[in-house]
């Protein structure tokens, strides 16, 4: 499986648009060669850089299989968010407190549909999918706190 964007090159800044203190709008994903009996796919997007440990950005799941572009600014029909670390369950982009952070989307393949309620965190999503991923993929974008 593959994971890409239009909008940055893997482990590219993030556009503008992208941060928390600007649009706040998720940059497009594409997703390639899922493989053909995945049932649901789920998103992480997650910052490893920050002060006090990994803050999560953004948690879907339950998104359809056949969803192959994920648009700009937008959660695909039937997703289910999850709870940032903002206390949010939508995308909240970078907004780091000083020097460059690392963010990374990690797109899975799932072998079921979640039973997970909506504004699960992170930590309950990765242990709902444990044993279930067929294939997984990753994509890394930065941003700086001057930008």
């Amino acid at each position: 499986m593959k994971l890409s964007s239009p909008d940055f090159e893997n482990g590219q800044p993030l556009p503008s648009f992208c941060a928390y203190r600007a649009e706040n709008k998720s940059p497009e994903l594409k997703l390639e060669d899922v493989p053909q009996n995945t049932k649901s796919l789920a998103l992480i997007m997650d910052d490893p850089d920050a002060p006090r440990g990994t803050w999560v950005h953004w948690v879907l799941w339950n998104i359809p299989p056949d969803v192959r572009t994920i648009k700009r600014g937008q959660t695909p029909d039937g997703a289910v968010p999850g709870r940032n670390d903002f206390g949010n369950t939508r995308y909240d982009g970078p907004a780091p407190p000083s020097g460059v952070h690392r963010y990374y989307f990690r797109a899975y393949a799932l072998d079921q549909i979640l039973n997970l309620a909506k504004g699960s965190t992170k930590s309950d999503l990765l242990k709902k999918i444990h044993g279930h991923v067929l294939a997984s993929a990753e994509l890394m974008g930065t941003f700086a706190a001057s930008r």
